[in-house]
């Protein structure tokens, strides 16, 4: 991506797979088709390792949106000369990125902010402010945090109206990084539970993907494999 940052034309943008995202997609067609139609898409669950086992692919390790902010911020930081932009989360939060930001990566400019507030849906006007406020900071990266489906949807829609080398779709990073919500011990990380704690502070909100979208996913990968290249069971 950086390189993409340094010297590519036009947009590519990436998601964070889980095993929520890939069974929200299952019954969402526009969802899915933004999944597909993402440039880079990297594995951010543990699900997505175990389905890999189970179906004979090559993934082996575990890439967060976290990650990948951090990656690639620290190598934008080096480089020297490049902006970002932050889309979603509440102005305080927005505010604790900045001063966070300008104290670890003070050669990594941040063009601007925008909180869009928390909707289901945008309207017309708040689509024409967000893609407006964006494009009028001239970011190179442009971070959007406003959990999936909506912030996949919201660059598959939007994407070719933005003038930014690349989009990334990082969910809750944007709370993790200002410490809102804290991530778990790096050992659960290690062991791939980090979803645990996290279930554990927030049972409300993270209840449907954890005993819901987890096991849905997990059934068709198995019945997946069950049924073979063929598409027929054996």
């Amino acid at each position: 991506m950086a390189d993409w940052v340094a010297s590519g034309r036009g947009l590519r943008w990436l998601a964070c797979l889980n095993p929520h995202s890939c069974a929200v997609s299952f019954r969402d067609p526009e969802f899915g088709r933004a999944l597909r139609g993402a440039d880079w898409v990297v594995p951010d669950g543990v699900g997505i390792l175990l389905a890999s086992r189970i179906l004979g692919g090559s993934i082996r390790e575990r890439v967060t949106g976290s990650d990948i902010f951090l990656h690639l911020s620290r190598r934008l930081n080096r480089v020297g000369g490049k902006s970002v932009f932050f889309l979603g989360a509440t102005e305080s939060t927005l505010e604790e990125i900045r001063r966070r930001m300008a104290r670890e990566f003070p050669n990594l400019r941040v063009a601007g902010t925008y909180s869009p507030g928390f909707t289901p849906e945008f309207t017309d006007a708040e689509v024409r402010a967000m893609v407006h406020a964006v494009n009028a900071a001239r970011p190179d990266v442009l971070w959007v945090g406003m959990t999936a489906p909506k912030q996949e949807k919201w660059i598959f829609r939007h994407g070719s109206r933005l003038n930014v080398k690349v989009a990334c779709a990082i969910g809750a990073v944007f709370d993790f990084y200002t410490e809102k919500v804290p991530r778990s011990h790096p050992a659960f990380q290690r062991f791939g539970l980090e979803w645990l704690p996290r279930l554990l502070r927030q049972p409300g909100r993270l209840w449907r993907r954890t005993f819901v979208s987890a096991p849905a996913f997990l059934w068709r990968v198995v019945r997946s494999r069950v049924a073979g290249p063929t598409g027929h069971r054996s």
